[in-house]
Order: structure tokens, then C-alpha cells, then sequence
């Protein structure tokens, strides 16, 4: 979601061959989706016509800029909890001192610190020259590293970039300005194991998006709320956006018992009330380079978004979900998988008719965890339990021994040796915790632990199922204390 200066290094390592389509990359870039675009279809497979994710993009009645969203969700967010950010300031100051305080703390927090834009020059295929504006964006220093330039902050993979792209940024950097550098390969995440990535990277965010969908539809009292029964079991679910999000995150929900009915992709959606396995959709695109025409689904007719549907899971670009569409939506969850699915206007509809949005400030953080997970890594220069592996698993079979030695001098060895034999489950994890062991369970508490701060903070303002605001006051309450203790320094 924020673009680096590692665009440029990007373009000059293709060299020119590749100038054209890094330039289409780079142009898409600037978007918010998350997710890989479809690949060429192969010879001899021809597609059906091409339709669009949804006419909801062409509203323009409903049609606001990303930031100025996110602005609007900050200040009710904040309109809520200024009260209780100044009854909480234990300081001699006065109530309006500190009423001032607070509000001057919040106007420091809600513009965008820092924005660098770039152009370059690019010439596509055609033959034709293009200037690429291109921008890095951060919001707040208060913790660092940002998403940014190499070796000032930490960029990670997005839209139509992967591991390649990062394997080229890390060693582009590592060869030249970053020579001297013993942390080099640390100036950027989402890199192939082999350049120092984590287990586990590829598929985080979709998987974060699972375990934020699992918290909250474990609980029964919000389930309740929207007259469901707890867990994945009885579930159906449809995914707008078959990429690097919707794939992984299709993956695991069909994994623990939802059923995905229906997919929609740019050029057009497919369905199947029976069900749609996940890795025989990957398969299939990946070999025609479009989900349309697989065998085991029909095409699907109208919106995707209306589709009738427990679980809707919006994993492709922003402002999906407007005023017109958002009456219409069947859906009693919408689990936000790319950045601003969904309007202010639609919002409020879906809060009026009852319905749960898992906001994507929360939902789709889990590629930026596990970018932390790998950074972390690079700095130590060591795998995720390489140095724990074998004492764990040595401890594992003591306290083995240690269970049947006890059980053998309470109750002797008339029969002969006492067996223990570990569960299927404890088998699994008597070796000692992996690598990726470690980063999906890493990635599981935060998950977990996010949700139920969001779950106090609905509670203790009244929110109902209101997530959103919930979010974003959980989120100010942390920014504001970090601000607030560091001190201001005026000029």
C-alpha cells in the first residue's frame, strides 16, 4: 500500500527488454489492490468476454478519494474518544489545557507526515514514452521503521510485485549504496527464502485475514447479534479477487469447513452452490491464466458482491462496496481483504441493516506482521528457532521419560514397561517448533490479540458491531500515548 523508491532500481535491473511491462507494473502499482493480476491466457484458450469487477467503481455519487476516507473514519474514531483521552491525562494541568492537549496531539496525528513523489521516464512495447509518477507515502513516524526507501525504512511486496521484485530491490541495494552494510538484505521484506525471506510470507496475509475472520465468527455473542451459529462449519463464502489475498485466504476458510460458492476476477465471475475446491482453481488459472471456463463452475451472471452469501470477502481493489450496491448485499459478514473495499456511505447501510464489516485496518495486516517477523530475522541473521530446535526437542522426550519413570515406580513393572505414547497432536510438535511453526503461531496471537482489544474497545464505547470505529479508536489510543509520553517540541 506504499510505494518506494525501489520502483526506479526496479525499472534499471530489467533492463530494456523488460521496460515495458515493469512500466505496466509500476503504473499499477499506484493503485491499492492487493494481489496478483491473472497471466496471459494461453494460446488456443479463449476467454469469455470481459467483464468488470463491479459497476459500484463507476458511481460516481459515491466516489471519494482513499485518504479523505480514511480522514472521515479517523475523526469519528477520535470524536468518540477525546472524552476519555483527557479524563485519563493525570497531569496538573488545567481541564482546558488539557482538553487543548489532547486535541492538538490529535491534529498532529491525522495528516500524512511525509509524502516523496518521483517521476521517471518509461517506454513501453508499443514504442511509445511515458512519465511514471510514483510516490512514498508515510503517515506517522511515532514508530519506525516505515514502509519506504531501502535502507531508511522497509518496503514490502503489493500489487503485481512478489519475490522477485524484492529479490531485486535487496540485491540491487546490498550491491551498491548499501555495500557496506552488514544488515543490507534487511532494506526490504517479502524476499525468496534463499535472500534471507520467512516461511510463511506469501501466504500471511490471507491467512491473517482467516485468523481475523475466525475471532470474531468463534464468538458467539456477535454471532448471536447477526443470528448465526458459531464457527466455519455451516459456512458459505464468495471472494471478489482470485490473487496472492483471495487465493490464501479461499485456502484456509475451505480448509476448516466453509464452502466458497463463488469467485469473481476482473473478467468475470464463476459459481458453484456445491462448492469450488481452491487448489483445483489455482491450478486451472494458473495454466489458462483465467478462472472463466473452469470446468467444475458456471459463469456467474450480475454482481458478485450481491452473490447470496454468509461470508463476503472483498480481496481486490478499493471502493467496491458503495451506496448503490450495499442495500443489495446478502452477505452477514464482509471481511475487508483490500485496502478500502468499502465507502463511508455503504458503511452506514451495512451498519443500519445489521451487517458485520471486519475492517481492512485490522483484517489485512497480516503481511505487514510477517514483513515485521522477517526483518526481525535479517537483523538477528539467524532462523526462527534454529537455536531452540534440538534442546526442545530433547525436553520433549525427557519430560516423556520423566511421565514414564513415575508411572512405572507408582505402579511397578509387573506387566513390563509402562508405554507412553504421545497424541497425534503432540507427535507433531515433539521435534521443536519450525520456522513457519513459529511465524503462523506468531501471526496467530497478533491476530487474536487484536481482535479482543477491538472486541473491549466496541464494548466500553458502545459501538455495537461497528468494528471499524472500533478499530480506529483502539488504533488512536495507542498512537496518542506514544505521542503524548515522547513529548512535542514546538517551534
Amino acid at each position: 500500500m506504499y510505494r518506494c523508491l525501489g520502483e526506479a532500481m526496479l525499472l534499471a535491473r530489467a533492463g530494456p527488454a523488460a521496460l515495458g511491462s515493469a512500466a505496466a507494473d509500476a503504473a499499477s502499482l499506484l493503485g491499492r489492490a492487493r494481489g496478483q493480476p491473472a497471466a496471459a491466457p494461453q494460446p488456443g484458450f479463449v476467454p469469455p468476454a470481459r467483464r468488470h469487477y463491479s459497476e459500484a467503481a463507476a458511481d460516481r455519487e459515491d466516489d471519494p478519494n482513499f485518504f479523505k476516507m480514511v480522514e472521515g473514519f479517523f475523526d469519528r474514531g477520535a470524536s468518540i474518544v477525546e472524552d476519555k483521552l483527557v479524563e485519563d491525562l493525570k497531569t496538573r494541568e488545567s481541564e482546558e489545557q488539557k482538553r487543548n492537549r489532547v486535541r492538538g496531539i490529535l491534529r498532529i496525528i491525522k495528516p500524512c507526515n511525509h509524502v516523496l513523489s518521483l517521476s521517471f521516464p518509461i517506454r513501453r512495447d508499443d514504442g511509445s514514452w511515458e512519465v511514471i509518477e510514483g510516490y512514498r507515502a508515510q503517515h506517522s513516524q511515532h514508530r519506525t521503521p516505515c514502509k519506504g526507501g531501502p535502507g531508511i525504512d522497509v518496503p514490502a511486496p503489493d500489487m503485481s510485485t512478489g519475490e522477485r521484485e524484492m529479490s531485486w530491490i535487496a540485491d540491487t541495494y546490498a550491491s551498491t549504496i548499501g555495500h557496506y552494510d552488514i544488515n543490507a538484505h534487511a532494506c526490504v521484506t517479502g524476499k525468496p527464502i534463499s535472500q534471507g525471506g520467512i516461511h510463511g510470507r506469501i501466504s500471511a496475509t490471507g491467512r491473517g485475514l482467516f485468523h481475523g475472520i475466525e475471532n470474531f465468527i468463534n464468538e458467539a455473542s456477535y454471532m448471536s447479534i447477526l443470528g448465526m451459529t458459531p464457527g466455519f462449519g455451516d459456512k458459505t463464502f464468495v471472494v471478489q479477487g482470485f490473487g496472492n489475498v483471495g487465493l490464501h485466504s479461499m485456502r484456509y476458510l475451505h480448509r476448516f469447513g466453509a464452502k466458497c460458492i463463488a469467485v469473481g476476477e476482473s473478467d468475470g465471475s464463476i459459481w458453484n452452490p456445491d462448492g469450488i475446491d481452491p487448489k483445483e482453481l489455482e491450478d486451472f488459472k494458473l495454466q489458462h491464466g483465467s478462472i472463466l471456463g473452469f470446468p467444475k463452475a458456471k459463469p456467474y451472471e450480475g454482481s458478485i458482491l450481491e452473490a447470496d452469501c454468509d461470508i463476503l470477502i472483498p480481496a481486490a481493489s478499493e471502493k467496491q462496496l458503495t451506496k448503490s450496491n450495499a442495500p443489495r448485499v446478502k452477505a452477514k459478514i464482509i471481511a475487508e481483504g483490500a485496502n478500502g473495499p468499502t465507502t463511508p456511505e455503504a458503511d452506514k447501510i451495512f451498519l443500519e441493516r445489521n451487517i458485520m464489516v471486519i475492517p481492512d485496518l485490522y483484517l489485512n495486516a497480516g503481511g505487514v506482521t510477517v514483513s515485521y517477523f522477517e526483518w526481525l530475522k535479517n537483523l538477528n541473521h539467524v532462523s526462527y528457532g534454529r537455536l531452540t530446535f534440538k534442546y526442545e526437542r530433547d525436553s520433549n522426550y525427557h519430560l516423556l521419560m520423566s511421565v514414564q519413570e513415575s508411572l512405572e515406580r507408582k505402579f511397578g513393572k509387573h506387566g513390563g514397561t509402562i508405554p507412553i505414547v504421545p497424541t497425534a497432536e503432540f507427535q507433531d510438535r515433539i521435534s521443536g517448533a519450525s520456522e513457519k511453526d513459529i511465524v503462523h503461531s506468531g501471526l496467530a496471537y497478533t491476530m487474536e490479540r487484536s481482535a479482543r482489544q477491538i472486541m473491549r474497545t466496541a464494548m466500553k464505547y458502545n459501538l455495537g458491531l461497528d468494528l471499524r470505529t472500533a478499530a480506529y479508536v483502539n488504533a488512536i489510543e495507542k498512537v496518542f500515548k506514544v505521542y503524548n509520553e515522547a513529548g512535542v517540541t514546538f517551534t
